[in-house]
Parts: C-alpha cells; structure tokens; sequence
C-alpha cells in the first residue's frame, strides 16, 4: 500500500491562526465506489469580525458524498481551529470552508451549514452546497433549529 503523507496526524504541530496555511489532508477512501454520507459537525467555531474584532461562534454541520478521498480529521480540526483570531465576515468563513474542502477532497457533493450565534439579535445562517443533492442518498436533517429569540 502507497505510503500517504500526513501533515498533522501521529505529529506534534501547534495550531495555527491563519486557515489559509492549514492542509486538509487527503486520505484515500477504500469505499468510493460506493454512496454514502459523511458529516462533521463542529460545536464551537469562532472567528473574529473584520471590522470590530469582536468574536463570532457558530455551529458548522457539513456533509459531503466522499469520492476517492476522505479528509483526515486532525487536519480537519487544526483547519478549523485556525479561524480563532482569523478576522473574515460569516459568509466568507462559510464559503472559504466549503471551498477548501472541495479542492482538497473533491467530494462528489458537499454541503455545509453555518448557523451564527446572534450578536445584535441577529442570527445569520449560511447554507451552501456545490451542487444539487444526489438522489438514493440518505441526507439526515442537520438537527438544528432556527433561533427564536427570547
């Protein structure tokens, strides 16, 4: 079996607070000719607002059709991590998220959902996916529901 090179797992790295230095690592999928669903949900994202500073938090719930690669979940998780003192508006985190993704796994479909805390009674919520969703798929509901206030 060829040899796969990994930049974080079985190695001690310090987190990094630029997701634009992080990889996501690739790690081969034995089972690509078959369909099925991976999701990561992260709990507690932050980043920081461009203008303000001020922190942000979210709750990111992405699924994706693997093809020939999976992401390697400690890579996954420093990448995630980066965005801590990163300053970008919620959109662009969503987005960046999700192209990052597809350029380092190339999933057969991929969709992410971010879902802000609100700050100012305000959430914003991002939903993105690549393309339309594929049929004979189980895609479960992501479990969250819209906030309501107070």
């Amino acid at each position: 079996m060829k040899k796969i090179k990994l930049n974080y797992l079985g190695k001690n790295k310090n987190l990094l607070n630029n997701p634009d230095k992080c990889i996501l690592d690739p790690i081969p999928n034995k089972n690509y000719n078959k369909n099925y669903l991976v999701r990561l949900t992260v709990n507690e994202f932050t980043s920081l607002c461009p203008i303000t500073g001020q922190p942000d938090f979210a709750k990111f719930v992405i699924d994706y059709l693997p093809n020939k690669y999976l992401v390697e979940s400690k890579s996954f998780k420093f990448f995630m991590h980066s965005f801590r003192n990163h300053q970008c508006f919620h959109e662009d985190c969503t987005i960046y998220i999700a192209e990052k993704l597809l350029k380092s796994i190339k999933p057969k479909w991929l969709r992410i959902s971010g879902y802000w805390y609100p700050r100012g009674g305000i959430p914003i919520d991002i939903f993105y996916e690549n393309k339309r969703a594929p049929k004979n798929i189980y895609i479960p509901d992501t479990g969250i529901k819209p906030y309501k206030g107070r």
